[in-house]
């Protein structure tokens, strides 16, 4: 149960990290993210994330992985948002947009694999059943 607790806390705090990293150079929040959010994001979602499926029920781990992968394209398509207004002058960055770089290839990447593995799973799912 604690590791449950501890997976989704470091899950939370990654996430946070993330949407830092795309809101502050497009002026959407007046924070600074600094070079510990650009290592925490990855870190702690996928730390958290093991840990979460590891003190999880093995019922929970399809809902957790798809709901994670979820708000990771989300993420990355907020990120790919904010680079086309910024590339199309409809947006001025209050900050270098290297960060929302970062943030699509890392949760794009890290959010299309948990996906496809997902639907892949159901798919095994349906052809043993």
């Amino acid at each position: 149960m604690i590791l449950l607790v501890a997976g989704l806390a470091l899950l939370a705090m990654g996430m946070f990290s993330g949407v830092v990293l795309v809101a502050a150079p497009l002026g959407l929040a007046a924070w600074s993210p600094g070079a510990v959010l650009w290592l925490f994001f990855p870190l702690f979602t996928v730390a958290g994330y093991v840990l979460a499926v590891i003190g999880g029920k093995d019922s929970q781990f399809r809902g957790l992985s798809m709901l994670l992968s979820c708000l990771l394209i989300l993420l990355a398509l907020a990120s790919a948002a904010g680079l086309v207004l910024e590339a199309a002058s409809v947006l001025e960055p209050a900050d270098s947009t290297l960060s929302l770089w970062y943030v699509l290839l890392v949760a794009g990447l890290v959010g299309v694999i948990g996906a496809a593995s997902a639907g892949h799973r159901a798919v095994q799912a349906n052809v043993q059943a």
